[in-house]
């Protein structure tokens, strides 16, 4: 192979077509690898809120709801809660993503893990009577950040998640408070209780304060480097190069529930040309795309527009607000990391 070889003779993401079965899937639903070891114990507490530990110990008490299968580990613990459901209201980086990656690892096998949208593309793949089979039987459903913004996914999750709990399953959810809402940790409660009708009186809620541990400077934005930085990188397993208009056009051949299979094994991705998404429905399969990528600790090296400012003004003050802040904030840190 050439010692630089063009970027049409390097593996493009825009190349790959993944086939996932539902046994993938399923495999898949776990935490991602930087919350893998994620437990009670290595939570740390903010002293300044002292609603951190509180919601370290509504956790344990949560997970005394297994009893012995867990080990005996809370034989001297909490009193076991009497509703099967646990959700955990908060803004963003408080520590909720660490708690409910610690509840399912303290949950019987068979336990699933994933976000909203995870749980929302497994439904569309597979149909609703599948997924209801495949997740059926299972002691734990932890889904990490809770979607308000769709009222269909909202009311398919909820009907999901009422088979499940009626078939004797425990629900842990979390879901971010946007930055802007008055009443930090409040509203998102409230509107999650609301949205989920039946299933409301089944869930403990607790509300986590504190300041984003992630939170960046202001001005930092995403890296941008040149196009022969990119074109540069090196032909090796685990790094991509791909025009940013193709591959979002190649995401929307591809099913979001797939995207895991889309990005196995990636290390590095470069993009070139990456210019402003046109469209919502690009910018949302974007979304999900990134997800992927972060829960991967995927790199990225990227020339063009930087990529916290590929979405619009007007997406940015729309109902999709939070997913494409969540976004601009681990494209921050994917470029950053890559440089």
């Amino acid at each position: 192979m050439p010692e630089n070889p063009t970027r049409d003779a390097r593996r493009r993401l825009a190349d790959v077509v993944p086939s996932v079965d539902a046994g993938r899937m399923a495999a898949s639903l776990v935490p991602p690898r930087q919350f893998r070891e994620a437990s009670l114990d290595n939570y740390r507490p903010d002293p300044d809120h002292p609603s951190q530990a509180e919601a370290v110990e509504a956790v344990r008490a949560f997970a005394a709801g297994w009893g012995p299968r867990t080990g005996g580990l809370f034989r001297r613990g909490p009193k076991a809660p009497e509703r099967p459901g646990l959700y955990l209201d908060g803004g963003f980086g408080v520590g909720k993503t660490h708690l409910l990656a610690a509840l399912w690892s303290l949950a019987p096998a068979r336990r699933y893990y994933g976000t909203f949208i995870e749980y929302t593309a497994l439904v569309g793949a597979l149909g609703y009577a599948d997924a209801v089979r495949l997740l059926s039987g299972a002691s734990l459903i932890a889904i990490d950040e809770f979607e308000l913004d769709d009222p269909g996914d909202t009311m398919l999750m909820s009907r999901l998640l009422g088979e499940l709990v009626r078939g004797g399953t425990r629900i842990a959810a979390t879901s971010n408070t946007p930055p802007n809402a008055l009443g930090e940790g409040r509203f998102a409660a409230a509107d999650f209780l609301r949205e989920i009708q039946g299933l409301a009186d089944r869930f403990t809620t607790i509300r986590i304060g504190g300041l984003d541990y992630r939170r960046r400077d202001a001005a930092e934005s995403a890296v941008v480097v040149p196009e022969a930085e990119v074109e540069a990188l090196p032909d090796e397993a685990g790094t991509t190069v791909d025009d940013f208009g193709g591959l979002v056009a190649h995401l929307g051949s591809v099913h979001p529930a797939r995207y895991v299979g889309l990005v196995d094994g990636a290390r590095t991705v470069g993009l070139t040309a990456v210019a402003p998404l046109a469209g919502q429905t690009d910018a949302l399969r974007f979304v999900a795309f990134v997800d992927r990528l972060y829960d991967a600790q995927a790199r990225i090296v990227a020339s063009g527009t930087p990529l916290d400012r590929v979405f619009g003004e007007d997406m940015l003050a729309g109902g999709y607000a939070k997913k494409y802040l969540r976004a601009i904030s681990r494209l921050v840190a994917m470029t950053h990391a890559a440089a």
